[in-house]
């Protein structure tokens, strides 16, 4: 059983062939980074716009690269939501399209539903399942969710930010600082450079819910700090060097980064790990969580992986290869494969949902 994937939620173009659910024939991504990169986020119109331009190719190229065509897939599986309404509405239409014309089932996915995924078929292609109950931390630069995920793939959620996205945060402090989008990556290889207690950042205390997240604090602190420290002229000097070398390695960051800065991002890196594991270890304990998935962008994150793997969670802690952590659509096919054995396949009318929630 094969499925084509499709993923536009955002700013990648992708398209992969997943076997059985578990053997990734091919897996394509289109990267808009340089396209956003000058505008320091995604620019949803843009985004659009290159969507269009790359999915027949990279539709073609996957299905190329796994060596089948169109008629050997048994299906068809997008992201439906939550993501760019633009962005979503170019993946669906092409798919729609393509299982028209071949006359093969539709499925829509839920992007968040992927990532999890992403996690499961690496865990059962490599022999080891993922024991149930399983606690999901999906943490990207659109979403940070808990979820309990239960072996029928029904999903609860525990908790989820009220305001900025972990993924999102990283971000935003990256471009506050001077060192470009995505800021996620660089803040990861300068923080190892820094003292985590450089800085004190206060935990963060959620009303309600205590398995909620909240960054939009930390974020704001971080804002005071370089305010009350006049980094001014270092914030220039990285922006400068980006204009003049749109992609510095870590020898030229570290050039144009004070030991002090150093220790604030390394501090920052440290509050946003902390606050997610936190939360993590909490819910895992609630529900007697058997394993542990860590999903999303930010689970490239080093830190957060070194962290995990201390973490006292007295079970196996979960963490996708960083090609199945990013968007991809490989996920997307991956999450498609208990629908098709269900027969849940999506109507012609089926629409972008940018707000599209998984429980």
């Amino acid at each position: 059983m094969r499925i084509l994937g499709i993923e536009t939620s955002c700013d990648e173009t992708a398209a992969a062939v997943v076997e059985d659910g578990l053997h990734i024939r091919s897996s394509v991504v289109a990267s808009q980074m340089v396209t956003h990169g000058k505008y320091g986020g995604v620019v949803p119109e843009l985004a659009s716009r290159e969507h269009l331009r790359a999915i027949v190719v990279v539709v073609r190229e996957a299905l190329e690269t796994a060596s089948c065509t169109l008629d050997d897939c048994d299906a068809v599986a997008v992201t439906e939501g939550p993501g760019l309404v633009g962005s979503l509405l170019v993946g669906i239409t092409y798919a729609k399209a393509l299982c028209f014309a071949r006359k093969i089932p539709l499925i829509g996915v839920n992007h968040i539903e992927g990532h999890i995924h992403a996690v499961i078929m690496e865990a059962r292609a490599g022999g080891n399942p993922v024991e149930y109950p399983a606690l999901a931390l999906v943490a990207s630069g659109g979403h940070t969710h808990l979820f309990e995920v239960k072996e029928t793939g029904q999903y609860r959620l525990l908790g989820r930010t009220r305001d900025d996205a972990a993924g999102e945060a990283f971000d935003k402090v990256a471009k506050l600082l001077g060192f470009g989008y995505p800021g996620g990556p660089i803040i990861d290889q300068l923080a190892p450079h820094g003292n985590p207690d450089g800085v004190a950042f206060s935990p963060t205390r959620m009303k309600g819910n205590p398995l909620d997240f909240s960054f939009s604090g930390l974020k704001t602190a971080v804002l005071r700090w370089v305010e009350q420290h006049g980094m001014s002229e270092e914030i220039a000097a990285r922006r400068q060097l980006l204009r003049a070398q749109p992609n510095p390695n870590i020898d030229d960051w570290l050039r144009v980064t004070p030991k002090a800065t150093l220790n604030l991002l390394a501090s920052f890196q440290y509050t946003v790990v902390r606050e997610l594991l936190n939360r993590a270890l909490l819910a895992a304990e609630q529900i007697s969580a058997a394993s542990v998935i860590v999903a999303g962008g930010v689970a490239c994150n080093s830190g957060l992986r070194q962290a995990a793997a201390r973490a006292p969670f007295g079970c196996p802690v979960l963490f996708p290869t960083p090609a199945l952590s990013t968007d991809n659509a490989a996920m997307i096919a991956a999450a498609a494969f208990p629908k098709l054995y269900r027969s849940e396949f999506a109507n012609w009318d089926l629409k972008p949902r940018a707000n599209l929630t998984l429980a």
